[in-house]
């Protein structure tokens, strides 16, 4: 009987990981968010504190609808990199699709200032329109 090191898991386990990582990638840019999932759950398991794990998992369950979930792994993000303004974009997109436009319009402003990209702004832009359109 051979036992790991204190280290962690063994050059093989690491690589199944490494390589359910890439291709949850993979399924993901095919837009087969499920699979991807399947696919990410060795990550998931063996790397907690791992941000580009999350994030992936977010992507995945957002494209899938899952909402409350891609919340979850975005805020999980967030808590382990605070400056991460990607994951405070899907954030963001994530409590829009869920009609917490304040939460989300909050959320999308943190990335915009973090990251000025254009789809940061037009996202934010969204929100912003649909509050307006609310409280008309």
């Amino acid at each position: 009987m051979t036992s790991q090191p204190a280290s962690g898991p063994g050059p093989r386990a690491r690589n199944r990981v490494f390589e359910g990582f890439r291709r949850a990638e993979l399924l993901l840019a095919d837009r087969r968010p499920l699979d991807a999932l399947q696919a990410l759950l060795p990550a998931l398991e063996s790397q907690p504190n791992a941000p580009s794990v999350h994030l992936l998992a977010g992507r995945a369950y957002l494209d899938s609808a899952q909402l409350a979930k891609a919340e979850e792994a975005f805020c999980r993000v967030l808590e382990l990199d605070p400056a991460d303004h990607y994951a405070r974009f899907a954030l963001g997109k994530a409590l829009q699709r869920q009609g917490r436009l304040g939460e989300a319009k909050g959320q999308l402003q943190l990335a915009t200032v973090m990251d000025p990209r254009p789809e940061y702004q037009e996202a934010l832009g969204e929100v912003r329109a649909r509050i307006a359109r609310i409280t008309e």
